[in-house]
């Protein structure tokens, strides 16, 4: 492929690492050289042996592998997150103030080790239970602040809620006062707070799943992707924009950060998208939608898969095949618009001599694959995600030597460990804190008092209306925040409303979860496109919006669903296939005509060039894709009768420019 130039490429991944440092706590991370540089390294193989032992052998019960878990996450959030922002990264030891509060969260979760049992056998605290299980939550808060900012301030909202003000609200949202000790037992000593949902998905799912991700990244699978894209569309009108999309796919599935992602990805294929013709918008818009998708497309969802199926105690694979539909829509829908812009433009695709040989690439890496089939053979075969997950890594190693070029040397293994756990010490803190705002929830009866609210309002079985709110609330509270921790924190608030208006469980947690993945493109926060405009040079605000015209089957898709559940395949009982496969062929033709409308599809003139379809045609195509995407034989053969009334309109649409 034709890339920029060295000294280019290393000035667009200073830009991304300044974007991502101003955005985000985890690029924001301590440097240190010497012997702490050997200490942390020597913790990161500790915590990860440590995980696999736990989730292999079971012998941890759950509150104490919790406790465990978050006994590694609190002082290594300490050592690597600075105390403030403009602090000095690069340095030799850690302040003297964080060994205060390392020696703190280590004695006082060793505390809640040893008492618990005794504790849970009376359901009562003594007065030391009760200020250990203060400075826990002072001790979470200050590691929140840290690595995950907003969220802090949301789960202290929450906790003020609970522990103070909420008494003095009227009417349904009033609470009873509740004892410092009543606060404390339900946040720390329960499992509804730090050690309860959060935490334990963090202890399981997903430090297995990012440990997981980090061994592929290490055996050359991303390079995979890359190229394995480069062959399937790499030619085709606007080839890089679609190598994006797919590679950018790929990579969001399997570390689930659509931050991290566009920072990566995006220093390589946003300025081959410029360079190729695109607009410097488009291009970043492309690679924010692309990377934001990942996190809801099977198999892997960036984890957040596993963690669904865990709250609605349900196997993983029915949560992968319901997301199928609705992901493939997604990218459906971004792949032809990409493909209209670039025949708008009159783009082409890649050189010939820049396209890898498919044969080559297969042979040469096609192994990399090996680890991803047993992984989704053994979930099928009935096996626990965790096992197939951690038996996953395991082969991941002797697969990388059967080529020599993707061979994991030691000093590699240790780089894919080190990684891997780094990476879940930021999502574990925010799921942590999200035990605050669950617990702060359910004890107040704030989730089921704002669905009896919304019931109210919009009244019995007014799916549309309360989808409507829930999506908004859904985007709001996952702002800023990582893929899997903008689900929990939804789904302890917004599902319970989805279900007291009429939705199935299965669509209700599919359509919030779809929600806060796209709050990352959606205007003010949108952190995705920030960082893909920062990188291509573009109107922040321009490029959002670009960015939710083409990710428009994301935005719509899910109320279809809601209303009728036939989209999320196998998630209703007595659909037959046939009916699914008809339903998806429309909702398919749907997404194409909503895309071609809102692009404008560019056809040709009589007297030669380009031009876009008049304005009533292109609302013609929205309205048309609209009926085709909802499941019924009647709005489809309405969506097939207007779409017959606009090839009538368009004289020129016999000389449309060919798929």
């Amino acid at each position: 492929m034709d890339r920029e130039k060295p000294n280019q490429m290393g000035e667009l991944d200073e830009r991304a690492q300044r974007l991502m440092e101003e955005k985000d706590a985890e690029s924001r991370l301590r440097i240190f050289v010497g012997p702490m540089e050997t200490v942390l390294t020597v913790l990161f193989i500790a915590f990860a042996v440590f995980e696999i032992y736990a989730n292999l052998t079971g012998k941890l019960g759950a509150v104490k592998l919790r406790a465990s878990h978050i006994m590694f996450l609190l002082p290594l959030c300490y050592i690597l997150y600075p105390t403030y922002k403009r602090e000095k990264r690069r340095r030799k030891s850690v302040p003297i103030w964080d060994y205060v509060l390392i020696a703190a969260a280590i004695g006082c979760f060793s505390y809640i080790l040893w008492r618990y049992d005794a504790m849970a056998k009376t359901g009562r605290l003594n007065n030391t239970d009760v200020w250990v299980g203060v400075v826990c939550l002072v001790l979470a808060f200050e590691a929140a602040r840290r690595a995950s900012g907003n969220l802090a301030i949301i789960a202290l909202i929450f906790l003020s809620y609970f522990a103070i003000w909420g008494r003095y609200v009227p009417g349904t949202f009033g609470t009873t006062a509740f004892t410092l000790k009543r606060v404390i037992k339900s946040l720390v000593w329960d499992t509804i707070g730090i050690l309860g949902t959060g935490a334990g998905v963090s202890a399981t799912y997903i430090f297995v799943f990012v440990l997981f991700g980090s061994f592929l990244k290490y055996s050359g699978f991303s390079q995979f992707i890359n190229d394995i894209s480069l062959t399937l569309v790499g030619r085709s009108p606007g080839g890089p924009a679609k190598v994006s999309v797919i590679a950018s796919a790929l990579m969001g599935m399997i570390n689930g950060s659509a931050i991290a992602n566009v920072a990566t990805t995006g220093t390589i294929t946003i300025p081959l998208m410029k360079k190729t013709g695109y607009k410097k918008e488009f291009a970043g818009a492309v690679e924010a939608v692309a990377s934001t998708g990942g996190q809801f497309t099977p198999p892997i969802m960036g984890a957040v898969g596993f963690v669904m199926a865990e709250f609605m105690s349900v196997s993983y694979t029915r949560v992968m095949l319901a997301a199928i539909i609705p992901a493939f829509l997604y990218y459906l829908s971004l792949l032809y618009s990409v493909h209209l812009e670039a025949k708008r433009l009159g783009l082409s695709g890649l050189a010939p001599e820049n396209i890898p040989n498919a044969v080559k690439v297969l042979k040469e890496q096609g192994h990399l694959l090996i680890p991803l089939v047993i992984l989704l053979a053994m979930m099928f075969m009935g096996y626990t995600p965790l096992y197939a997950a951690i038996i996953a890594i395991f082969v991941t190693i002797p697969v990388s030597f059967l080529r020599k070029n993707t061979r994991m040397s030691l000093s590699t293994i240790v780089k894919a460990v080190v990684e891997g756990s780094r990476s879940a010490v930021g999502v574990g803190i925010s799921c942590i804190i999200i035990g605050v705002i669950i617990g702060s929830v359910n004890m107040t009866s704030l989730g089921v008092n704002f669905g009896a609210l919304i019931l109210k309002v919009v009244g019995e079985g007014q799916l549309f209306l309360g989808g409507i709110m829930v999506m908004v609330m859904s985007i709001i509270l996952g702002m800023g925040v990582p893929g899997v921790a903008a689900y929990v924190i939804v789904y302890a608030v917004a599902v319970p409303v989805l279900r007291q208006v009429g939705a199935t469980e299965m669509a209700a947690n599919m359509f919030c979860l779809i929600y806060a993945c796209l709050s990352n493109i959606t205007p003010p926060v949108a952190m995705s496109s920030y960082v893909a405009s920062g990188i291509a040079e573009s109107d922040m605000t321009k490029t959002s919006l670009i960015a939710i015209r083409l990710g428009i089957a994301g935005f719509i898709v899910p109320f279809f669903f809601l209303n009728n559940p036939v989209l999320l395949y196998g998630s209703t009982d007595g659909v037959s296939l046939l009916l699914t496969a008809r339903c998806f062929i429309t909702a398919c033709i749907g997404v194409l005509a909503l895309a071609s409308g809102l692009s404008g599809l560019p056809v040709e003139r009589e007297s030669g060039g380009k031009r876009s379809l008049r304005l009533c045609c292109r609302g013609i195509l929205i309205i048309a894709g609209l009926l085709f995407i909802n499941p019924s034989l009647v709005t489809d053969g309405i969506g097939a009768l207007m779409i017959g009334i606009e090839i009538l309109m368009d004289r020129a649409v016999l000389r449309r420019v060919a798929f």
